[in-house]
């Protein structure tokens, strides 16, 4: 045996020793020093499958490989072994730290008692343990807090306890944020007048989780309101829990809750129970979201002349699944109104089982404007008022109701119209920066072996350790549901964990010959720009792309789909007044949006209907389109 095979085996077994101690001891990511050079390395792998399926000798695009596993030979090898063993879940720590991947998304916070009044303005991310108790007056202002982060993780806890006139206004909160989770614990529990008011709380969070937990509890004619809350957000859900029992007095308005939320889950359990003269209003309540499912549970129980309002709940909603369970049961004198509730909407499946049962007095619920297809149980024959009940057969198709959506706010030239790509055009860049968290991509040796479907979600959940109803939960149904979603028509879809199963998709729609596009950087976000030179891939031909956009998941995974008829555009961005160069941005022109919902933001904010117009909008960061070379 010569010197350089001894020298190889002791490189070799000082390596692996070095990587058992990461993962089984430590946890921690060791230093990677030889992926730079090693034709061993998951990156090394990767150039290597690009050359052979990739016919073309353009330059590969630097924002995709820096995508590559950053794993070195010894730990590729360690890790795969471990994945075909099923054993990765008993080295969780090593495996996220090594491969760069994001395992949970729940914060560990120091907690802190505090009693005077705060200005939150540009916060972050705290933990509120005992704060504002037995306050007299004053105003805590949380506005512009854990705006634009991701997995901000909030917990108030005995917050506002006992305290008298002392008012909480979240303005602004969590605002564009990626998984938030906040936690009111406690909160307002025997509060003596004063307000709280949630206003653009949560809005276009992906994956908002919020719990309302003993909220309000005794509290005497504290009012709360809940105004642009959770709004078009993605697939979260909202607990009230132990809401109001007690409460005297206390009105509550849900105003413009979860409107154009796709997914949305809001659980009101044991909320308003016992309560006395309670005053709920639920105001645009789920309007125009998709599939949201909503489940009112003992809700009202016991109350003493509680007024419930419902004005256009859940109005151009698509599908869901609404449950009221136990509601308004044993009321005494309350009254229900039920008025626009779910018009114009896809068949969903609403659900009222012993609604108004064994109330006495004069309780009176009225139903106005109801929708099709829904399943009373046990439901009180006495003081119940129906008003315009729909049937199927009255009800316009949701494609003719155009203008459902026309007071959807989109965000200023998100969507735009193609004659808007010519040199000289100003016009409102939207905010394109990439705000998912830094994840890698797993090699295919790793990836083929772990599970990637609802079916095994038990398999998921226990590989990376994911609690029941947790956050991380969420991330993983909500990424399965969408790529196991039918496709839409035309589209042919795909979701991918590695870079050579994106490559094997878009070579599969496009041919060989591809190149992969993307915005060049976030230069000119949220401003006013000048469009520069403009050049349409394939001559400015229709012709066919293949998009990919990041899905949030443990691993780096994107949602990769071609869509029939499109113009794919490069253009320079310039500054409006120094006519200087900022950007160079990809913009994709939908041809065809017939297949479209009528309540799409695009629709929105162009003034239009699917079929219509066709609709444009930037590559954002870390986004891309495939297209033929040319």
């Amino acid at each position: 045996m010569n010197s350089i095979t001894v020298f190889f085996f002791i490189f070799l077994f000082l390596s692996i020793s070095s990587f058992n101690v990461s993962c089984e001891v430590t946890g921690k990511k060791t230093q990677n020093v030889t992926s730079g050079h090693n034709p061993f390395t998951a990156k090394a792998s990767l150039i290597r499958y690009w050359n052979k399926h990739i016919s073309n000798n353009l330059p590969k695009p630097p924002f995709l490989l820096n995508k590559a596993s950053p794993l070195n030979t010894v730990h590729l090898a360690k890790l795969t072994k471990l994945a075909s063993q099923s054993s990765l879940s008993s080295h969780l720590d090593a495996f996220c730290s090594l491969a760069n991947l994001i395992c949970s998304f729940d914060s560990k916070l120091d907690s802190g008692k505090h009693s005077r009044d705060a200005n939150f303005a540009v916060y972050s991310s705290k933990n509120f343990a005992n704060y504002g108790d037995s306050r007299l007056g004053g105003v805590d202002l949380f506005k512009n807090y854990s705006e634009g982060l991701n997995t901000p993780a909030d917990s108030f806890k005995k917050y506002s306890r006992e305290a008298t006139g002392h008012n909480e206004n979240f303005i602004s909160y969590a605002k564009d944020g990626n998984v938030a989770t906040e936690n009111f614990t406690s909160y307002g529990a025997n509060a003596n007048g004063g307000s709280g008011d949630f206003r653009n709380y949560g809005d276009r969070v992906n994956v908002p989780t919020l719990r309302f937990a003993s909220y309000d509890s005794d509290g005497n004619n504290h009012k709360l309101t809940f105004t642009s809350y959770s709004d078009e957000t993605n697939s979260g859900a909202e607990g009230f829990i132990s809401y109001g029992k007690n409460g005297n007095a206390g009105p509550t308005e849900f105003a413009s809750y979860a409107d154009n939320a796709n997914t949305i889950g809001s659980s009101f359990t044991g909320y308003a129970e016992s309560g006395n003269a309670a005053n709920d209003s639920f105001k645009a309540y789920g309007d125009s979201g998709n599939n949201p499912h909503n489940n009112f549970k003992s809700y009202g129980i016991g109350g003493n002349t509680a007024v419930e309002s419902f004005s256009s709940y859940r109005n151009g909603a698509n599908v869901g699944d609404d449950s009221f369970q136990s509601y308004a049961r044993n009321a005494n004198s309350g009254r229900v109104n039920f008025a626009n509730y779910g018009k114009t909407f896809n068949l969903g499946n609403d659900t009222f089982k012993e609604y108004g049962k064994g109330s006495v007095g004069r309780t009176s619920i009225g139903f106005k404007s109801y929708d099709m297809g829904r399943s009373f149980k046990e439901y009180a024959n006495k003081g119940v008022t129906f008003a315009g009940y729909t049937n199927l057969s009255d009800t316009k198709s949701p494609r003719n109701n155009v203008g459902i959506s026309a007071s959807r706010w989109v965000e200023p030239g998100k969507f735009f119209r193609e004659s808007m790509l010519k040199q000289g055009n100003v016009m409102v860049m939207p905010d394109i920066r990439d705000k998912m968290p830094r994840r890698s991509f797993l090699p295919r040796s790793i990836l083929s072996k772990l599970p990637f479907s609802t079916l095994e979600l038990a398999k998921l959940k226990e590989i990376f350790h994911v609690g029941d109803n947790s956050s991380m939960e969420l991330v993983i149904v909500n990424a399965l549901n969408e790529c196991e979603r039918a496709p839409s028509r035309g589209e042919t879809k795909r979701c991918v964990g590695s870079v050579e199963d994106m490559i094997d998709f878009a070579t599969s729609v496009l041919g060989q010959n591809v190149v992969a596009r993307t915005t060049e950087s976030v230069n000119g976000s949220k401003q006013r720009v000048m469009i520069g030179s403009v050049r349409g891939i394939n001559g400015g031909k229709v012709t066919k792309s293949v998009s990919c956009h990041q899905s949030l998941y443990p691993y780096l995974l994107y949602y990769c789909h071609s869509v029939p008829k499109v113009r794919v555009y490069e253009a320079d961005i310039v500054d409006v007044e120094s006519k200087a160069k900022v950007n160079h941005g990809v913009a994709i022109c939908h041809i065809d949006t017939s297949a479209w919902s009528p309540g799409h933001g695009a629709f929105a904010a162009l003034g239009s209907s699917p079929g219509q117009i066709e609709v444009c909008h930037w590559i954002f960061e870390n986004d891309m389109t495939w297209t033929i070379a040319d």
